[in-house]
């Protein structure tokens, strides 16, 4: 086979490691490539996608929360993303181009600021 053995749903720590890596990549390869070539950079978005759901690799926050789960795009606010303050439901709010609204919850200290 591959020279180690694998059982079903487990993966080694290097494989993992590697498609960490590579879905990193594939985002800084989007942002680059974002305002010349828009469909490029959807592409690169739909590639780390299906490699995070092929290996069960979770994305981190900070990732998560860059690109439209619906479109596809990667998000750069002012650009192709409105960012707006919700303190009735104490979420920020971004809205895509393609019309999707995402909430995203406030931090404890924030909430404090705006709402009290």
């Amino acid at each position: 086979m591959h020279g180690f053995q694998m059982r079903r749903g487990n993966k080694p720590g290097f494989l993992l490691q590697v498609v960490r890596e590579r879905i990193s990549i594939l985002f800084q390869l989007a942002e680059k490539e974002l305002k010349t070539h828009p469909d490029r950079a959807r592409r690169y978005i739909s590639l780390a996608r299906k490699l995070g759901m092929k290996y069960n690799v979770r994305f981190p926050r900070r990732l998560k929360r860059r690109f439209c789960k619906k479109c596809g795009i990667l998000w750069i606010p002012g650009y192709n993303l409105k960012v707006r303050l919700n303190s009735r439901r104490k979420v920020m709010e971004y809205r895509c181009e393609c019309g999707v609204v995402r909430g995203f919850p406030l931090h404890p200290r924030i909430q404090k600021e705006i709402v009290g």
